[in-house]
């Protein structure tokens, strides 16, 4: 494995046999009426005015990962890494036009909580921890040279360029406090909004970027490379991970801030919904719109790093390098090979500190109530931090999702249809039973396919909210009944 393959395709080779970036996590689930306090991940707007008295998580788990070079097969998904074999367990897209990405996405939902104040405020704590890593945007052509049997002599001779490529991975806690409350109630129409601040404490991270370097390989063991840059960068902590893994997820210290903020409209023909309700439970007008628009940005912020000693920062011009003076070796430490490359290429200084930021997004989100239990819901998910400017980032996938759901009070269904800016096209399911959800927005594209370069899983278990105690029964949820509409008065 080489320098380059190493460190600019460790998101793209590694991740395309991971289990799961995406802009959206718990997808299709998130729109649901019943989301609680994982609506408030996408759009913190949403837990104003919601169904919940309380809403408590117990426990949540979303990844997913993917790549646009490599497709294994699902037999090999279960196999040992180092006994895979090109073109039986995995297939290189070597005839592509496009530029090759990967990426990855995972978080943990710890126990985290919903209160409603009253009918139109809502407060909520959140503890995640979560890892996001992007890489890529090599031309097909560099990514066979590196990514094909490097050395391999049928690319001698072949002058290559490398204009900007990049590779990131970042772990963290998530401490976040949520406020959200209903703007303005007029006929017709309700505002909400909602801010969540986050206090952010960095687990570990990681950088790599090549820039305007040009390189030819003149035989299996001589290269030249007459221009380039090599920034790259990771936290002290990586080169002291423990195992098993799991022991790693603890603040480091490395802190950091960040925050959500979001806005939702729902109109109401009727103001007070579809009809009239029976019973008398806790806020029974929470979800009687006909239709929900939403905008937020969310993962606005970023945390600081102290790298480890010896990076630095790597000017790649050589006249004569043999290329397996650049390979990864076996249970070698990255402390050890950072040194190699340090005696490779000729370092540069750079600053000992870097802030990675977060994948920060554009959600746009639409909601329409067919009836009483199916909706149709429509997101646009942009990211707002996925060009060359900045290297110290990872960022999220841009992509469309439409959900058509059912709704009921103790069962949901959902099936997500998403494309992302890849040209990629996945649907799924998730379903909703009592307390638990569980889905994956690409199940049916994978059940179907022999060899997979993308997947994505996610499990929840939340204790089920119980409604106001109020003196006229309560509950914790309302029942409407089916019945031609009549205007009421604005509040």
């Amino acid at each position: 494995m080489t320098t380059v393959r190493k460190i600019l395709f460790a998101a793209v080779m590694a991740s395309s046999c991971g289990i799961a970036a995406s802009a959206q996590t718990f997808s299709g689930f998130h729109q649901s009426n019943y989301a609680g306090v994982y609506g408030i991940l996408s759009n913190p707007a949403s837990a104003a005015a919601t169904r919940y008295k309380w809403d408590l998580n117990i426990f949540g788990a979303d990844a997913k990962a993917g790549n646009t070079y490599m497709k294994v097969t699902k037999k090999a998904l279960f196999s040992n890494m180092d006994s895979l074999h090109k073109n039986q367990d995995y297939f290189l897209d070597t005839a592509a036009r496009r530029r090759q990405n990967g990426w990855e996405m995972a978080e943990i939902m710890m126990p985290s909580v919903m209160y409603s104040i009253d009918e139109k405020q809502t407060v909520s704590f959140i503890w995640r921890i979560r890892s996001s890593s992007s890489g890529g945007n090599i031309p097909t052509e560099q990514a066979n040279f590196f990514g094909n049997n490097f050395p391999n002599s049928e690319y001698k001779g072949t002058s290559y360029n490398i204009q900007h490529a990049a590779v990131s991975s970042n772990i963290w806690h998530e401490f976040a406090l949520s406020y959200a409350r209903v703007l303005r109630n007029s006929y017709g129409g309700v505002w909400k909004g909602g801010i969540t601040l986050k206090y952010l404490s960095g687990i570990a991270a990681g950088y790599a970027a090549v820039d305007n370097a040009r390189f030819t390989m003149n035989s299996s063991r001589s290269g030249s490379v007459s221009s380039g840059t090599m920034r790259y960068g990771y936290s002290e902590n990586i080169e002291h991970w423990d195992k098993p893994y799991i022991n790693n997820l603890k603040p480091n210290g490395n802190s950091g801030f960040g925050a959500d903020i979001g806005v939702i409209y729902e109109y109401r023909p009727d103001n007070d919904g579809f009809g009239d309700y029976e019973g008398d439970h806790w806020n029974p007008a929470s979800d009687s719109y006909q239709f929900r628009i939403g905008v937020a940005i969310t993962d606005i912020g970023r945390i600081g790093y102290t790298k480890a000693p010896y990076n630095t920062d790597l000017a790649l011009a050589s006249e004569d390098i043999d290329p397996y003076s650049l390979v990864y070796r076996k249970n070698q430490s990255i402390k050890q090979y950072t040194r190699q490359l340090n005696n490779v290429f000729t370092p540069i200084p750079s600053d000992p500190h870097f802030k990675m930021s977060l994948p920060t997004m554009l959600h746009l989100t639409g909601d329409y109530n067919i009836n009483d239990k199916f909706f149709v819901a429509a997101n646009a998910d942009i990211s707002l931090n996925a060009g060359p400017n900045n290297i110290y980032k990872t960022y999220g996938m841009t992509q469309v999702m439409v959900t058509p759901r059912y709704d009921a009070e103790y069962f949901g269904a959902y099936m997500p249809i998403v494309i992302n800016h890849n040209g990629q096209a996945d649907m799924g399911a998730g379903f909703r039973v009592g307390p638990l959800i569980l889905g994956s927005y690409s199940l049916f594209t994978n059940l179907f396919r022999h060899t997979i370069n993308r997947a994505d899983a996610y499990v929840a278990l939340r204790f089920i909210p119980f409604g106001k105690n109020d003196p006229n029964g309560g509950g914790i949820f309302h029942m409407r009944k089916r019945q031609l509409r009549c205007p009421a008065n604005s509040q």
